[in-house]
């Protein structure tokens, strides 16, 4: 049975499909994906160093010997200091969203469905719990 959120990923995976005119060669997809990551890596690098809306402040993490692994949470750090602007956030959010329009083109080239990889990856982080450890 379809979520609502399948069939949004679903919708969004036909609807690149569709559009999928320049990058049909797998190789020029891959190439874009990789290429859109950087811009998105770019993208929040520039929110630290031009905007400065956030800052990143990164140190070696603690975590004290004898907590257990469900504490660790509590004593892991983002670094990330503030918030994204407005400007930087839209900035950010149409990288992304690229990437996700070439990994979704990936998939249609492949004959892979967008919406099982993340079912069967939610399952499996359920399965795993803590022990994932991403």
């Amino acid at each position: 049975m379809k979520t609502k959120n399948d069939e949004v990923v679903s919708l969004f995976q036909d609807k690149v499909s569709e559009l999928l005119l320049r990058h049909r060669s797998i190789l020029d997809t891959l190439s874009q994906h990789a290429e859109s990551a950087i811009r998105v890596n770019k993208s929040i690098t520039r929110t630290v160093t031009s905007c400065g809306c956030i800052s990143v402040n990164a140190h070696k993490q603690h975590i004290p010997p004898e907590v257990s692994l469900e504490e660790c949470r509590k004593y892991l750090k983002s670094h990330i200091e503030g918030s994204l602007c407005e400007s930087c956030k839209e900035m950010v959010e149409e990288e992304m969203g690229n990437n996700l329009f070439y990994l979704a083109a990936i998939c249609h080239l492949l004959d892979i469905q967008l919406d099982d990889i993340i079912k069967r990856e939610y399952n499996r982080l359920e399965a795993l719990g803590l022990f994932h450890l991403s």
